[in-house]
Formats: structure tokens, C-alpha cells, sequence
């Protein structure tokens, strides 16, 4: 089978009452997270059916309409790659904010990211891509997220003018939850404190969060992705709170894992993807069903060496996936990827793999993002 060797402490604003007209439009949009894995390992399982399914998480863009944004509500503002523990803290505080005020909660995030645009040509190792960050938005319980495009011209707007025009005007949000390290506006002068000292003037409550420390260090987007470089995957986990996951379709590849016993389902992942290559015991959605599954992320050396592919094998599993739309949740880290001398020493390495992974995978029979409904 190719691949299987293949200067802030917490700080809140509060002014005034928060205005709340226009609500009507998100009233009842609270997302509920995607039911979680129960069953038995190598086992499939079936959650939700679309019948019985929460509504679904609302989505503003820049081309939204003006009379279609609802007023008075607060918001958790940030680029959230990841959605990680220092991020779900700026979420909470959002949405306890919003409950104390009888009002709904949002996310405001930019797409690209930033990084991405001021450096095009550097390779940019996003823990999420769009649609992931807001299945993982959406399974916070918030009602929903405004993706402002990051381009030329909101990179050069000035952050007063960001707040005045985008927040106030063109939102109207009653109050705001930010982390202790966020920056916006031209030449990132938009700060924590400035929405502090604004706060009056607006006439809105703000929340700064501080960071939050996993192994005596700030838990960052940067953090988890050194993380999965390593191949920290339990490190990454914790990080996140639930594990790291990829989506993506399943393509033909050289069919040679079906000579072996292990027909797999390839994966091609961006190139930018800072994953260590190796083994994984992973857990596979595919809509509603999950699958416990080992895979292999790698180059084949035994076999071609070539472009950078996941290859994912699921237990217990018959059907074709060519066309399907995966989610892969990476659990644990097995070992690394290898050469081997030939076919037989593989396949008994194979064989070991999938019994590792099957243990770590009953280990964590739950495991598994929760996601989302985007609408």
C-alpha cells in the first residue's frame, strides 16, 4: 500500500445599555455542536440526520446587504485559525456577554488571513481553511460570523476608521470580545486598549481576554502548528480542545494498497500542510457516520517518493469513496514514515500499525471535532 511507510489581565468595559433593536433575524440561530463519536472502535456510528439538525450557522460577507445584518449584537473578533483554547475563551466571553444582554453573539473574522496577504509568496501552514473555521465557529454556539475580505484596502484602513465604519456603522454591535494580543487596522494600531478607551464614546462593552498557558506557554496558532510539525498530535489536541482535522476529497491514486490488503482512500492535502509525515490513528466523517481508520501522510519512499499524500485506511469499512468528501480528525501519532526493503516487511509493519491504532483510537472512542452546520 503506497504510504504506509510512507500589558492586559483580564480587562472588561462596561457603558451604557446595549442597544438591541433588529434582533429578529437571528433570533433562534444558536448552533449546536455536532453530535460526538459513541460507538465502538471499527465501529460505524450515526449522528445527526438533516431532518433533526440545529439551524444553520449564519455567514455575512461584504456583499451582505445593509437591511439583512442584525443590530445590537456582540462579538468575538479575531482571525481564529484553529479555534483554539485561547480562542474559545474570547468566544465564551462573547457569549456570556450577549446572554447577560438578551442579544446573540457572533464571530468577525478575515479571509484571507492576513498573513497570507502581506506575504503571498511564503508558504502559510493554516491549522483551518475557511470552510473548517467555520464548522468549528459554528459548533461554539455562536449564531454566526461576519468574513470581512482582507485586501488591499482594509489592510489601509486605519483602525478608528475600522471601528467607526465597520463595527459600528455597518454591524452596529453592542459590545465586543477580543484577545489580549489582537491588533487590526493599517500598521496593526488597533488595539485592546484603544477599544477600552473607545468604549465610552460608543457607547459599548468590551472584553479583553488574557492568554491561556498549556505547558507554561501561551496557547497560539503558532504553538499548535510547531506542534504538529513534531508530530505532537496529543500536545495539539489539548491546544485546540478536540482534535486537529482536515477535509478534503478522496482522488484515484496508484491502487496499489489494494494488492496489499489495505485499499485506501488518498487525500491530497495543500502543499503548505506542516503535518509531520508519519502514521496516525485518525477518525473519519463522512457526513453524519464516523469510521476509525489508520492512515499514513508521506511520501511512499518505499514506492515513488513522491508528492506529499494522505492515505487513509478505514477498519471495517467496504464502499467506494472516490468523489467523497472526508473529514480525517488526527488522534494519535504511531511512529514515523519509512523505507522499507520490500513488500513482506511492510505489510507486517502494516498489520502492527493498524492494531496500534485501533488501541489508540478505543482510548478515545469520543474524539472527534465538534462541528457545525454552516448555512
Amino acid at each position: 500500500m503506497p504510504g504506509y511507510d510512507g500589558p492586559y489581565a483580564r480587562g472588561i468595559y462596561r457603558t451604557g445599555r446595549p442597544r438591541l433593536p433588529g434582533l429578529a433575524a437571528l433570533r433562534g440561530l444558536t448552533s449546536q455542536s455536532e453530535a460526538r463519536h459513541r460507538s465502538a472502535p471499527a465501529r460505524r456510528s450515526q449522528f445527526m440526520s438533516e431532518s433533526n439538525m440545529p439551524p444553520r450557522f449564519a455567514v455575512i460577507r461584504d456583499s451582505t446587504l445593509l437591511s439583512e445584518i442584525p443590530r445590537g449584537t456582540v462579538v468575538a473578533m479575531g482571525n481564529f485559525d484553529g479555534v483554539h483554547l485561547g480562542h474559545r475563551a474570547v468566544i465564551k466571553a462573547a457569549l456570556e456577554m450577549a446572554r447577560l444582554h438578551d442579544t446573540t453573539a457572533m464571530a468577525v473574522t478575515f479571509e484571507p488571513h492576513p498573513r497570507s496577504f502581506f506575504s503571498p509568496n511564503t508558504p502559510q501552514f493554516r491549522l483551518t481553511d475557511e470552510a473548517s473555521k467555520l464548522r468549528l465557529l459554528a459548533g461554539t454556539g455562536l449564531a454566526g460570523a461576519v468574513v470581512m475580505t482582507f485586501d488591499q484596502g482594509r489592510a489601509g484602513t486605519p483602525a478608528q476608521d475600522f471601528i467607526n465604519h465597520d463595527l459600528i456603522g455597518r454591524l452596529g454591535i453592542s459590545g465586543i470580545a477580543v484577545g489580549y494580543d489582537f491588533h487590526f487596522g493599517k500598521g496593526r494600531v488597533g488595539s485592546p486598549s484603544l477599544l477600552v478607551a473607545e468604549a465610552p464614546r460608543l457607547g459599548i462593552e468590551v472584553d479583553v481576554q488574557p492568554h491561556i498557558d498549556f505547558d507554561e506557554r501561551p496557547v497560539s496558532s503558532t504553538a499548535i502548528r510547531m506542534a504538529l510539525a513534531e508530530g505532537q498530535v496529543h500536545e495539539a489536541t489539548k491546544m485546540l480542545d478536540g482534535p486537529w482535522f482536515v477535509t478534503g476529497e478522496v482522488i484515484h491514486g496508484q491502487k496499489l494498497g489494494r494488492d496489499l490488503g489495505y485499499p485506501t482512500a488518498n487525500i491530497r492535502l495543500p502543499a503548505s500542510c506542516g503535518l509531520k509525515h508519519g502514521i496516525y490513528a485518525v477518525r473519519v466523517g463522512r457526513g453524519s457516520e464516523r469510521f476509525d481508520a489508520v492512515a499514513s501522510f508521506g511520501r511512499r519512499p518505499t514506492f515513488d517518493n513522491g508528492a506529499p499524500l494522505l492515505e487513509v485506511f478505514l477498519f471495517d469499512f467496504t464502499g467506494d469513496l472516490y468523489g467523497t468528501t472526508l473529514d480525517v480528525a488526527f488522534i494519535a501519532f504511531i511512529r514515523e514514515e519509512l523505507k522499507f526493503d520490500g513488500i513482506e516487511p511492510l505489510i507486517v509493519q502494516m498489520n502492527d500499525d493498524s492494531l496500534k491504532a485501533r488501541v489508540a483510537l478505543a482510548a478515545a472512542p469520543e474524539a472527534f471535532p465538534r462541528l457545525g452546520a454552516v448555512g
